[in-house]
């Protein structure tokens, strides 16, 4: 049962710190402006299905692994990125969509942590086998849209303590793309159309920001990001695949447990949030009181 304390947080005096409930808050207003002002190409059945299976799977695997509390949160914000993100004609694959992603979490761990994602582990299975795809196009060019997403995002990620690989990523991915560009001799209106992307805002703000499968230490998330980074330009311009981000995500997720061991830093916790950085503070009471010997 311990190893599965990531999961449930029974402790209700710190519901309202837990940064889950402004992700599903954010994710939703983004659901709701997609499909009511957006026109989304997702039907309201797929939205239901895709919530629906989620939260079955979160209960039955609550009840198999034993765990204390039902908790819905974390697999509320797994389905509802998959409605942002997922498009399929048949709901049959939403739900098996939505059974990866909450599964995975139970299923493949290592050192009391999930190793992949959920959303972009459900993701990267439906689009390689051509049961699901991605419409950048759907978000539009609306600057203030994406603006929206970012300020969104910035919420959550730093209730969260992992803006700083939210940056990084950004900035390493981003730098890059404008590097790219000028060694070619290219256009910047090429780089700076590459980043007009709904899809690349989620995937920053909300996916590669997950406390749970990024690094513990600072420093690591650095390195992961900068690797991500990488493998990203690499699918995009080198296997000429789209959804880079995506594929370097699932590429480097399994290397957190190395970059943990090599960069240690505080296990996180949903009730107190942490960036990893391990200090030792002394009470107020004690540091203004002389120092005694207690035999």
């Amino acid at each position: 049962m311990g190893q599965y304390n990531d999961i449930c947080q029974p402790d209700k005096s710190t519901f309202w710190r837990d940064p889950r409930l402004y992700q599903i808050a954010s994710l939703s207003i983004l659901l709701l402006y997609g499909l009511f002002w957006l026109d989304f190409d997702i039907s309201i059945w797929q939205i239901v299905v895709t919530l629906g299976v989620a939260q079955l799977i979160q209960y039955a695997a609550t009840r198999y692994f034993n765990l204390p509390v039902f908790d819905p949160k974390s697999a509320l914000i797994s389905s509802l990125s998959l409605c942002l993100l997922l498009r399929t004609n048949d709901l049959p694959v939403a739900a098996f969509a939505a059974l990866i992603a909450i599964g995975s979490k139970f299923v493949i761990r290592w050192n009391n942590k999930h190793v992949f994602n959920p959303t972009n582990l459900a993701l990267v299975v439906l689009l390689s086998s051509g049961l699901g795809w991605i419409s950048p196009g759907q978000w539009g060019q609306v600057a203030w849209f994406g603006f929206l997403i970012a300020c969104l995002g910035s919420l959550v990620v730093t209730r969260a303590a992992r803006a700083d690989v939210t940056l990084a990523f950004l900035t390493f991915y981003v730098g890059l793309l404008f590097a790219r560009a000028l060694w070619l001799g290219d256009p910047l209106t090429i780089p700076l159309h590459q980043i007009e992307s709904g899809a690349l805002l989620i995937f920053a703000f909300f996916m590669i920001s997950d406390p749970k499968t990024t690094p513990d230490s600072r420093i690591g998330r650095n390195v992961y990001a900068l690797l991500i980074a990488l493998t990203a330009l690499y699918v995009q311009f080198g296997l000429f695949k789209p959804n880079g981000p995506l594929w370097g995500l699932i590429a480097c997720s399994p290397f957190v447990p190395l970059l943990d061991r090599m960069f240690p830093g505080a296990r996180y916790d949903w009730s107190k949030p942490t960036t990893g950085h391990v200090s030792v503070s002394v009470p107020l009471s004690l540091s203004l009181q002389p120092q005694r010997r207690f035999s």
